[in-house]
């Protein structure tokens, strides 16, 4: 199979002691390429440093996650901004808003999600989106930004990716409409995941992306475990049962969105995932 880990925080000190073991072990699974989004300016430069450590496998995004905007001041932004800059920085994340938790308030969210909008918007990077129990108000700031991108510029056809995506199929019909897509991740496998799984079959796998997100929402019947990017087959395959094809199918056309919405270098093996 052809797959990948669109979201997987492979900077974080859970893997300090065994991170060249969990690579090798993601090759293994036939993952082809890993995407590794900050949370704040040091994380950022952590998931830079590992993408340098092992170009064409770790590709990472410089941005400031919701949860770590509390009185920050904006100009820490021109750390993000120099950062993406780097080789292998392929988006502006992981951003967005989260009502779920009150580590930040709703006031500092909305300005950081804004203005790393913006610096997405002028270094032509897709955004990695974080939404937690905040679609009401997100969504209408994404589409009202996407829409606003002149026809010309590269994220009109490819704006970003809805990380861990649990909103409901409504949602989700304005995102689809506007060119975004959606991270698929371990709690597709959960036997009570019900409605989760009706979202997911009724998503397009054409705009999905398989992740993660490691070392949290470990899929089954790993749960209980840290999660890493070696269990992305188990994904691609409750996908597959809900929609009916392969999970080699899956990965293909999944691998092929990844290439195109981070515009990865098409070589090799991920060529062929890229050219369908």
């Amino acid at each position: 199979m052809i797959l990948h880990d669109s979201h997987c925080h492979l900077d974080f000190d859970n893997f300090d002691q065994d991170r060249p073991e969990v690579i090798v072990r993601a090759k293994s699974a036939d993952v082809r390429f890993v995407v590794v989004p900050g949370v704040d300016l040091p994380s950022s430069a952590k998931a830079q440093a590992l993408t340098a450590q092992h170009p064409g496998f770790v590709y990472s995004a410089a941005g400031v996650h919701p949860n770590y905007v509390n009185g920050l001041k904006i100009a820490v932004l021109d750390g993000i901004r120099e950062l993406a800059k780097s080789p292998g920085v392929v988006a502006i994340g992981e951003v967005g808003l989260d009502y779920y938790r009150t580590y930040s308030s709703k006031e500092d969210q909305k300005r950081f999600l804004l203005a790393q909008l913006a610096l997405a918007e002028e270094l032509e990077l897709p955004v990695i989106l974080h939404d937690r129990d905040a679609s009401v108000e997100l969504v209408p700031i994404l589409l009202e930004w996407q829409a606003n991108l002149t026809e010309d510029h590269p994220l009109k056809r490819r704006p970003g990716v809805m990380h861990a995506y649990s909103a409901d199929l409504a949602v989700a019909e304005p995102l689809i409409e506007s060119n975004f897509y959606f991270g698929v991740g371990g709690p597709v496998t959960y036997e009570n995941a019900r409605e989760r799984k009706e979202v997911v079959k009724g998503l397009p796998v054409e705009r999905m992306l398989l992740e993660t997100d490691a070392p949290f929402l470990t899929p089954h019947p790993h749960r209980g475990k840290r999660n890493e990017p070696s269990y992305i087959p188990l994904i691609a395959e409750a996908i597959a049962d809900l929609h009916g094809i392969t999970a080699a199918e899956v990965g293909k056309i999944t691998t092929r969105n990844a290439i195109g919405l981070f515009g990865l270098p098409e070589k090799g093996d991920a060529d062929r995932a890229g050219t369908g």
